[in-house]
């Protein structure tokens, strides 16, 4: 299509250069893609601190269940049932998530308001972004506690007697 603009602009005023020509699809991508750098850049970031806070309840969890092993082993002894001690460690884990998840709620809400001008049709205090993001952070909270708490629920009473 530029070669056929070529010709009658050449024919006005022979003078005038034609270089650079672009669609305005290509212009626009062109003039967004420090924008879209920024979005990826800060969800790759958000992914990975995600990963790091699953990684790190979970070390927490396992090392807190390591520890109450005994416990837990004559919890079971005295008839607790592997539902019971789930329930113990996930509750405790996820008391813990909800309270981390409002005030980071309550901050967060704080701090969109400074950033309110990066966001391009979206209000700086979105509910559905809010209520999205609380709740992929409660699942993998509920899947990190999760994992040490079927550990637990799996502790052999006689075993944990014998060892004190």
């Amino acid at each position: 299509m530029a070669a056929s603009l070529r010709q009658p602009i050449q024919q006005a005023d022979n003078r005038l250069p034609l270089f650079g020509v672009k669609t305005l699809s290509e212009q626009i991508d062109e003039s967004l893609v420090q924008e879209l750098l920024v979005a990826s850049l800060s969800s790759l970031f958000g992914l990975v601190a995600l990963f790091l806070a699953c990684v790190g309840l979970y070390g927490v969890k396992a090392s807190l269940v390591a520890r109450r092993t005994h416990e837990i082993g004559i919890r079971i002894a005295l008839g607790a049932r592997r539902v019971q001690v789930i329930g113990l460690v996930l509750g405790r884990g996820l008391t813990l998530t909800l309270i981390g998840i409002g005030a980071g709620t309550l901050a967060a809400l704080g701090l969109t308001r400074l950033m309110g001008s990066l966001l391009y049709e979206v209000k700086p205090t979105d509910s559905v972004t809010f209520v999205v993001t609380m709740i992929i952070l409660a699942a993998v909270a509920a899947l990190a506690c999760y994992i040490p708490a079927r550990r637990a629920a799996k502790v052999d009473p006689m075993m944990t007697l014998r060892h004190e």
